[in-house]
């Protein structure tokens, strides 16, 4: 499928980012249940709690406050960020190693992780946004989530401002309306991009 890819080509790592509730978590897994092996996932490391459901390697490095900050001090992290009060980050070891074996690493982290792995990896980058309808729509999907206190949605609606403003930033903004239509252009942005690259190199 897609662009055939150069041998040693390097891989491309794809940030997508969106406001809580909007989308980016069951986009990722749509691409990589797709049963392309191009695309692997890059497991963030948090100190918040695990949902139910979730494990401990596959959807998060789940570590204590202590032992997230003793990582930032040996700088193990391409980009962190405290988040709702939780400290969340990207290990650097799984991002080169998968861009020297040429995967494309999906992400989904917020937008301030995603610009400052733009700024660490420019040529080996594609951030793309995933904006809601409208906030009705973000709202009413927080809340059918059923995960997130009161105040927790409160404050999560009260950063997507910021989160759109910093969205100017990104290589490329997709409505989530409609998750296979998402999915479709978030793959189109990304056989664009590896293509840019293949013709510019």
């Amino acid at each position: 499928m897609g662009a055939e890819r150069k041998a040693g080509q390097r891989g491309l790592l794809v940030v997508i980012s969106s406001p809580s509730g909007g989308g980016k978590t069951t986009v990722v897994k749509r691409i990589l249940d797709s049963g392309d092996d191009r695309f692997v996932y890059s497991v963030s490391a948090t100190t918040r709690p695990p949902r139910p459901g979730e494990k401990d390697g596959r959807d998060y490095f789940f570590l204590s406050d202590e032992e997230f900050r003793r990582r930032i001090q040996e700088g193990a992290f391409a980009e962190w960020a405290e988040v709702h009060g939780h400290l969340y980050g990207t290990l650097k070891d799984q991002i080169d190693r998968n861009l020297k074996a040429g995967k494309i690493i999906l992400l989904d982290i917020d937008v301030k992780g995603g610009l400052s792995l733009k700024r660490a990896f420019p040529e080996d980058s594609l951030l793309i946004f995933l904006a809601p309808p409208s906030l009705e729509v973000l709202e009413k999907r927080l809340r059918q989530r059923g995960t997130d206190s009161e105040e927790e949605i409160n404050r999560r609606l009260q950063r997507v401002k910021m989160e759109l403003d910093a969205a100017k930033q990104y290589d490329t903004v997709i409505v989530n309306e409609d998750l296979d239509t998402t999915v479709r252009e978030v793959l189109e942005a990304i056989e664009r991009r590896l293509l840019e690259r293949s013709t510019s190199g």
